[in-house]
């Protein structure tokens, strides 16, 4: 393996822990490590990006083959940032992008939400293999001490021999264990069928005026299939997902063409 250029981001700010421990990993690898990161915790962005302010980039740390910087963009934006400022006028660009690890888990439908998978999408939005990932722990002191090797692993095995089409990218999420013996090995596998019922819950504020907090729960509608990421999680096992940019349905347009002459 040459010495690698990494790009890491997140969607949970710059001073969130799970963004320390994938610096921290991807620096073991070797090469150049530049990681920019929202200036606050841009959860659930998607793929938003800023167009309607400023927007500024601060460093925050550098060494040798290091650079992290906060940035008040989106994740989107900084992986945007990140090529225009270190990759446009030269020939190079990240040999991997990483995004993470996020402080909750993105399996299922949350990957159409996250921030965390957004940003990793745009990387694959510019041909850069990218991988997103996630623990199924909100907690803001997380431990994320077991699943150092799980990130070796699938970050070493994208950088020596991705051979995966350019559009795909990878959503990778880690169970909560409290004891590191409890990991069970990787898993490659689908995305969970299922959706997030909203629940808007009204309160009112001491000037007596109703606001509303965005709760809700999970509905998986496949609960006993055993080839999904949310079984295998709750099985203790990291799932690696593979998702695709082109969303083009091939069946359906078929029969669109059909129905509409």
């Amino acid at each position: 393996m040459h010495h690698p250029i990494i790009l890491i981001t997140n969607d949970d700010g710059y001073q969130a822990k799970g963004i320390r421990v994938l610096i921290e990993e991807m620096r073991k690898i070797g090469g150049t490590v530049i990681a920019i990161a929202p200036r606050v915790g841009k959860s659930g962005m998607s793929h938003a990006i800023t167009f309607n302010e400023p927007l500024r980039l601060r460093k925050v740390e550098s060494a040798e083959n290091y650079k992290f910087y906060e940035f008040s963009g989106t994740p989107v934006d900084c992986v945007k940032m990140g090529l225009d400022k270190f990759f446009k006028k030269t020939t190079l660009k990240p040999d991997l992008l990483v995004s993470g690890i996020n402080h909750g888990s993105n399996a299922s439908i949350c990957c159409i939400y996250s921030g965390t998978v957004g940003a990793a999408r745009e990387g694959a939005v510019n041909g850069i293999p990218s991988i997103a990932f996630s623990l199924t722990d909100f907690h803001a002191d997380a431990d994320f001490e077991p699943y150092r090797s799980h990130i070796q692993t699938i970050t070493r095995a994208m950088l020596a021999q991705n051979t995966l089409p350019t559009n795909v990218f990878l959503n990778v999420n880690f169970p909560k264990v409290e004891n590191p013996k409890d990991l069970k090995e990787i898993k490659i596998c689908r995305q969970t069928k299922g959706v997030w019922i909203e629940e808007f819950d009204k309160r009112t504020d001491p000037q007596n005026v109703d606001y509303f907090w965005l709760m809700g729960h999970f509905d998986n509608y496949e609960p006993e299939a055993t080839d999904s990421d949310e079984y295998l999680l709750k099985q203790k096992h990291t799932t690696v997902v593979p998702l695709k940019i082109e969303s083009t349905d091939m069946e359906a347009l078929g029969i669109l063409q059909k129905m509409i002459k």
